[in-house]
């Protein structure tokens, strides 16, 4: 008569009956059977093969009443309660190698995490003020390294060659044209000592001469066996895979935030269930971290709270108030548009005043320079400012005042730097009349702007030290002064005003605005992204000390999953006016004569064709086939293939997403439903039921 042992999953089976142990039986793999659980998790095993022929076999007995040793007992009991699957040499191998690799990978994530700039710092500023004031910092550190890594690309192809090559080899400085259109003072101007620092700060004298600016680089074409390197082709091409490299960064990070908004669905459910479901990170093991990790999880349910409370009140709006809001809202929208066309035409006239008076010289003539700085910089902070107290009257919800706020700055700084330019553009070109007195003999004003990239370089350059400077200024003089006369004085004025709050609208733009200067700039200014990398650096620093010692949490904070990925759209629109520039730069203007590398070439654009026509026949014809059309129409054909099949999984994706979502819904509402039967069938029949566990 057998008998077999038998947990109670069904998953291991003992049998009697026979007069050696299990160990002695044949081996485990081969008596591997197939499961007829629904947990397919672990395989089952029957540890005796021999079946009974008659197919009769008792019920199962308990462990204690089989006649076993203790340890084999004890043995049995530890491999049902484990459940450990048995697994082939091959699995076990592949089982081994993908542990290994995950190990690798974890310890590689972890050296990783020691160059992270500012890990400690960012993880600190999170979980004390939400994730709407780190996402501002996450965008800094993105914009450091972009501008390090741009300066390394500048410096390899261009900087480094001019400084080797500069007297070695042949120069193409036979320039023709008329002597006027020569003429350039490459002396530095001034021999007092306070004129050294005045040259520092506008960009003149010993900067002007230095390989900071365009004019100091010169059309030098080395050639000789080993090396063949050409400066003004490799000045245009690095400019062009700069633009180029800065896209790629930047579409590449909207991609992975737009990944993050797809996965929540755009909604406050989605983003409430990854707060509640995934929120929490298991390596926080200090007090410290854990209690940064609680603040900020508290934040981020702080805002979704906002969130579904202002949508509820907007729902239960009349017919009546919605057209009175939607009125206002209109209105105040033409009251910030106001405003912002007044600031255009402020510095426009800044900018007129500043050019006429070049001449002067001294501390008068620094102010002279540093005017449209001056006056885009408070425009900047004073229409901005009134914005988002229009912004708090037309009752957004918190993340659609952002996005207001940074569409209505984001339009006052770019434009405002577009007027600047347009104003420079009208000055060099005669008003784009190139048949006037003092454009017809060299196409360009050459009396007044004899190196006219340099320039529009200088003016990239003081805004953006200008920039720096004001944000060290506002720091010391009014921000640390602010909080101390509010922690002293204990009157009703210094308290209702109170500390300040960190407004990250305003001071995203702040860096979008200095990045699209650089990017406007580095054509002209080929060192400008190493300078915008120190400034970047120097203002982390000065924010996170405002933010710690001078800032209070807000009071309505905002959800930064979609609100980092439109700082980088904002940040595109910045790329764009400054792709425009440089393009129209290389295409249309007619390049200085008197300095620079393309000073032979009557656009800079004509630096191709001419290094074209110089390769090998083979390069040539190469270069021709990829520019036909039996190139071109293939790939094109190819790549619209290729968007369609993406196009066709994104639509399939969203499709799924939509069924799971709606399986949600649908399994929620049943449970409902479930739960009301089991309350009413509880009070038919009186029994008492446990409110709390029936919500649970």
């Amino acid at each position: 008569m057998a008998s077999e042992l038998q947990d109670p999953s069904g998953v291991y089976d003992y049998t009697e009956g026979s007069s050696s142990y299990p160990g002695e039986q044949q081996s485990l793999r081969s008596r591997r059977v197939s499961s007829q659980d629904s947990n397919q998790n672990y395989p089952q095993f029957n540890w005796n093969p021999e079946e009974d022929e008659e197919g009769d076999s008792g019920p199962p007995r308990e462990l204690r009443s089989i006649p076993l040793p203790m340890s084999l007992k004890r043995a049995v009991r530890q491999v049902q309660q484990m459940k450990v699957p048995v697994v082939s040499r091959a699995e076990s191998w592949k089982w081994k190698k993908t542990r290994s690799l995950r190990k690798l990978k974890d310890n590689s994530k972890q050296v990783l995490d020691v160059f992270t700039l500012w890990k400690k710092t960012l993880q600190k500023i999170g979980g004390n003020f939400g994730s709407g004031v780190h996402s501002y910092f996450i965008f800094l550190r993105f914009l450091v390294v972009l501008n390090f890594v741009s300066f390394f690309l500048i410096a390899g192809f261009v900087l480094a060659p001019s400084i080797v090559f500069r007297y070695v080899g042949p120069s193409l400085d036979n320039s023709t044209g008329p002597a006027e259109c020569l003429e350039y003072n490459h002396n530095p101007n001034g021999t007092v000592f306070y004129q050294y620092f005045l040259d520092l700060l506008s960009g003149t004298g010993f900067m002007e001469y230095s390989y900071l600016f365009y004019g100091y680089y010169y059309n030098k074409v080395v050639e000789n066996e080993d090396v063949t390197y050409n400066i003004p082709l490799a000045y245009i091409l690095t400019a062009v895979f700069y633009f180029a490299f800065c896209l790629i960064c930047i579409v590449a990070r909207m991609g992975a935030n737009a990944r993050v908004a797809v996965a929540t669905g755009g909604h406050t459910m989605g983003e409430y269930s990854m707060i509640v479901f995934t929120g929490w990170d298991y390596s926080c093991l200090r007090d410290r971290d854990t209690r940064l990790k609680q603040k900020n999880i508290h934040y981020r349910l702080q805002v979704d709270l906002e969130e579904e409370r202002l949508k509820k009140r907007a729902a239960a709006l009349t017919l009546g108030r919605k057209v009175l809001l939607y009125s206002l809202r209109t209105f105040l929208h033409l009251v910030a548009f106001g405003l912002i066309i007044g600031a255009f035409y402020g510095i426009f006239l800044a900018a007129d005043f500043s050019q006429e008076k070049t001449a002067v010289q001294g501390i008068l003539g620094l102010f002279y320079e540093y005017l449209p700085s001056i006056v885009i910089t408070a425009g900047n902070f004073l229409v901005p400012m009134l914005c988002d107290q229009i912004a708090l009257i037309e009752k957004y919800s918190p993340s659609t005042t952002v996005i207001v706020a940074l569409l209505r700055a984001v339009f006052l700084r770019l434009v405002s730097l577009a007027v600047l330019l347009f104003t420079l553009w009208r000055q060099i070109t005669c008003d784009g009349n190139i048949e006037n007195d003092r454009c017809k003999l060299c196409q360009y004003d050459y009396k007044s702007y004899p190196c006219w990239e340099t320039r529009i370089g200088q003016e990239m350059y003081k805004l953006t030290l200008f920039d720096l400077l004001i944000n060290i200024a506002v720091l010391g003089l009014v921000e640390f002064p602010r909080r101390m006369v509010v922690d002293k004085c204990s009157c009703k004025l210094t308290q209702w005003v109170g500390r300040q709050e960190f407004v990250v609208p305003s001071n995203v733009l702040g860096l979008v605005y200095g990045q699209a200067v650089v990017w406007t700039g580095t054509l002209f200014c080929p060192l400008l992204p190493l300078i915008n990398t120190i400034k970047f650096i120097i203002l982390f620093y000065c924010k996170k000390i405002t933010l710690f010692y001078n800032c209070r949490p807000a009071h309505r904070t905002f959800r930064s999953t979609t609100s980092t990925f439109f700082f980088l759209v904002v940040l595109l629109f910045g790329w764009g006016l400054a792709t425009v520039v440089m393009v129209y730069s290389l295409a249309e203007i007619r390049p200085s004569l008197s300095c620079g590398p393309f000073r032979l070439f009557p656009n800079m654009w004509s630096v191709f064709p001419s290094s074209f026509y110089n390769l090998s026949e083979s390069t040539q014809e190469f270069l021709f086939f990829i520019g036909s059309q039996s190139f071109s129409i293939p790939l094109f054909a190819l790549s619209c293939v290729v968007m369609c099949y993406f196009i066709a999984l994104a639509s399939v994706y969203g499709k799924s997403v939509a069924l799971l979502r709606t399986q949600l819904k649908l399994e929620g509402r049943d449970k409902q439903f479930l739960v009301k039967q089991i309350e009413q069938l509880g009070r038919q029949l009186h029994i008492p039921t446990n409110s709390a566990g029936v919500k649970d």
